[in-house]
């Protein structure tokens, strides 16, 4: 057997893993070694472990030539992103990763990691789960410094409602972050690019991965940037007395129609990170379905679709007379 000779390094397993797969589809077996052992997140820190890709002797030209087709420049002899197909959304974000291992790390869906053989591709669920605390908190801090004239009630409907799985899905879809989500087959198939609970978990992702790479400091900037377009809407004193679900219930009522049904549809993700999908009866009849992380947050969305969708009607049937 020849010598191994060491052809790639990097800091980031998920990198690791992307050139492995290249080399692979060029009909190049290699072998990944690293001094350090994996943590639940794909990357080691500041350079205190490095991943190393091997192949033979005799198969290292053509791996470094394949390589190198593949390869953007290389400033001051640092190995970058071998794929820089993220730098659109980096632009969207605003914020430049320096390790962009996290940020593909955040836009893997479990369907394409379950999908890989090698196992070296890691899902982002540990990552949603990290950036739905970072999330909360900076929200719930924005919330107390900008309202302090709100009750508590008060400033939890307004944080309830820009962390819902709608909110942050309408985020993500101003980022085109759907483009960028790193698919199974299946979910492929299935439009999971446009799933509203794909898209928030992605989103929340994103956000644990700008906290890892850069700081609280610049997750709080993004997070204030984007929630910030939804604020001038949700602070608004008639969005903080209502209730949806009351709403349509009056509605319906002074209609003479019978009340809404709520019944749960589905339910999906770990079970730290549920989200519930919803369906509004009225009369025997699917008005609206929404989705939630919480049955209560669920429920309020289909009611909040299904008063739209009848006053949408109303509306339309008031302009035909």
């Amino acid at each position: 057997m020849s010598d191994l000779v060491v052809i790639f390094r990097t800091h980031s397993d998920i990198e690791a893993s992307i050139v492995r797969s290249l080399l692979e589809s060029h009909g190049i077996p290699s072998i990944v070694s690293s001094d350090v052992p994996h943590s639940i997140f794909p990357l080691t820190v500041d350079g205190l472990g490095e991943v190393r890709i091997s192949v033979h002797a005799d198969a290292a030209e053509d791996a470094e030539r394949v390589i190198e087709s593949h390869r953007t420049e290389v400033p001051g002899g640092q190995v970058v992103r071998i794929r820089d197909e993220f730098e659109g959304l980096e632009r969207s974000v605003d914020y430049h990763f320096r390790d962009r291992g996290l940020l593909e790390h955040a836009l893997t869906h479990t369907s394409r990691a379950n999908e890989d053989v090698s196992g070296g591709v890691i899902d982002n669920e540990s990552l949603e789960f990290l950036g739905d605390a970072v999330l909360g908190f900076v929200v719930a801090d924005m919330l107390f410094q900008r309202f302090p004239q709100y009750t508590e009630g008060q400033k939890s409907k307004i944080k309830a409602a820009l962390v819902s799985t709608a909110s942050l899905a309408q985020l993500a879809e101003r980022l085109n972050l759907g483009a960028h989500l790193l698919l199974g087959r299946g979910e492929e198939k299935t439009g999971g690019r446009r799933k509203q609970a794909l898209l928030a978990d992605g989103f929340e992702a994103l956000i644990a991965a700008i906290y890892l790479d850069g700081g609280i400091e610049h997750a709080r900037a993004f997070i204030l940037r984007s929630v910030g377009e939804l604020l001038d809407e949700i602070e608004h004193p008639d969005f903080v007395a209502r209730d949806f679900k009351s709403a349509l219930q009056e509605k319906l009522q002074s209609q003479g129609v019978a009340l809404p049904e709520y019944r749960i549809a589905g339910e999906s993700g770990p079970d730290h990170h549920k989200v519930f999908l919803v369906e509004l009866r009225v009369q025997g009849a699917v008005l609206a379905r929404a989705s939630g992380r919480n049955k209560k947050e669920a429920e309020q969305q289909a009611a909040k679709a299904a008063l739209e969708k009848l006053e949408s009607a109303q509306s339309a049937g008031g302009s035909g007379q």
